[in-house]
């Protein structure tokens, strides 16, 4: 596929339609007509059964209210519910059938159609509102090595030491040498303890391996609470970084009480290199200003979307590069998950560790680019204005362009910030259920 720009737009929805339709599969002719008579755009960047999905997001609205307001996606239109839950982390303290119905029910502000906004975003033009990462007070935390051939490209950074033109010798050598299916392996079974014992004898163990087969899952802060940006911002790599990914995952949202309430999509900016000089390098490749990219809204959990319908999900990804005519297209598919999402929850939120504001948890991904873009033998690697879609029928696409993270707007609404608007708004009475 061509590079990204205005006359590309054709080719890049017919990709997007094309994914959803696949993952559809054929119309069973139940004659749902709102369904059947939804807009191309819509069929690419919300969920296909929006008439159905119950979705919260946050907006940035400009002057008089100049700060950011809580979204409820109803038939498509957004409303503000913010003078009912000031911030999302708030809103998702509720229990679940008040949630649901605060999100359905509660009177607001009809700020317009969803797919106005998010097309607008994912071209990159400003307006009234602003779409943000649909998260704000809670934690971000992401699961690693979660997926067998992810394993596999984290044990060949290790050993590549972050040079990429090792990175291909090292993986025949290790696929040669570890065989069989990693994947048919449940992580802490006595199988897995069996090929930890022979691989620590041949010499082949990692500490990669040790949390994608062992007992414990790798479970670590992507980024800070109000730092994620949403769907059509920038996203931002570290300026020493040259052997660099995006990595397409599930995110779930989860509230203090360690339930998940919904799902949304994440780009997990991954540097290979920084990384794969030392793993004690992980908080310098994961959180940088920009890379971390959370939207464009999160689907609550009803009768009709359940972490059931999560664990069969397949996340579709387009990069296109804005410089080259560069294209890779990949797939993540959520029921190769070598640990189930709700063991990943419990391993991060229980008697041992606590988190009072909740937390999105990034699930990892088996999306592991290794086509050359630069150079034989040189793997993938983004190029500045590259153009990431992340999607899945039934939570839409999140598009983020890259930059350097130097070279993007830095980050300053912060936790406290955010408080300080609030009070100005006089709504800081609103931003805390548990006081009531």
């Amino acid at each position: 596929m061509p590079a990204s720009g205005p006359r590309h737009d054709v080719a890049r929805r017919r990709w997007h339609i094309h994914n959803v339709l696949q993952a559809r599969g054929p119309d069973p002719g139940d004659g749902d007509t709102e369904r059947d008579n939804m807009t191309a755009f819509q069929a690419e960047m919300l969920p296909e059964d929006l008439g159905q999905a119950l979705m919260v997001g946050r907006v940035w609205r400009a002057a008089p209210v100049d700060g950011p307001a809580v979204v409820a996606v109803r038939g498509g239109r957004l409303v503000d519910i913010t003078r009912h839950a000031a911030t999302v982390a708030d809103l998702f303290e509720h229990e679940r059938d008040q949630l649901l119905a605060i999100v359905r029910e509660a009177e607001g502000e009809d700020l317009g159609p969803a797919a106005a906004l998010v097309e607008a975003a994912a071209a990159g033009q400003a307006g009234a509102l602003r779409l943000l990462a649909p998260c704000d007070l809670q934690a971000i935390k992401a699961c690693g090595v979660t997926f067998a051939v992810s394993l596999l490209e984290r044990v060949i950074e290790e050993q590549a030491k972050g040079d990429p033109a090792r990175a291909s010798a090292l993986r025949q050598q290790l696929q040669a040498s570890i065989g069989g299916n990693l994947s048919e392996i449940a992580p802490g079974s006595e199988a897995a303890l069996r090929l930890k014992a022979e691989l620590q004898e041949r010499g082949l163990w990692s500490q990669y391996m040790e949390v994608g087969i062992g007992p414990d899952a790798e479970v670590f802060t992507k980024s800070q609470p109000m730092s994620a940006v949403g769907h059509g911002a920038d996203v931002g790599l570290h300026p020493s970084s040259h052997w660099n990914n995006p990595e397409p995952e599930i995110v779930l949202a989860v509230n203090s009480r360690a339930e998940v309430v919904g799902a949304t999509l994440g780009n997990d900016v991954n540097l290979r290199d920084i990384e794969g000089r030392s793993a004690l390098l992980l908080g310098k490749a994961k959180d940088n200003n920009g890379s971390c990219a959370i939207g464009p809204f999160i689907r609550l959990f009803d009768a009709g979307f359940g972490i059931d319908t999560l664990r069969q999900l397949e996340l579709r990804m387009l990069i296109e590069g804005a410089d080259d005519g560069f294209a890779l297209e990949g797939s993540s598919r959520m029921r190769e998950i070598s640990r189930d999402p709700l063991d990943l929850v419990a391993q991060t939120c229980g008697a041992h560790h606590q988190y009072p504001d909740g937390f999105m948890l990034f699930l990892g991904t088996m999306f592991s680019p290794i086509k050359d873009r630069d150079a034989a033998g040189g793997g993938f690697t983004h190029h500045a204005g590259d153009r990431v879609s992340i999607s899945t029928p039934s939570l839409g696409t999140l598009v983020n362009r890259v930059q350097r993270s130097d070279r993007i707007a830095p980050w300053t609404f912060g936790v406290r910030a955010l408080y300080r608007n609030l009070a100005r708004r006089g709504l800081a009475a609103a931003a805390d259920v548990r006081s009531a």
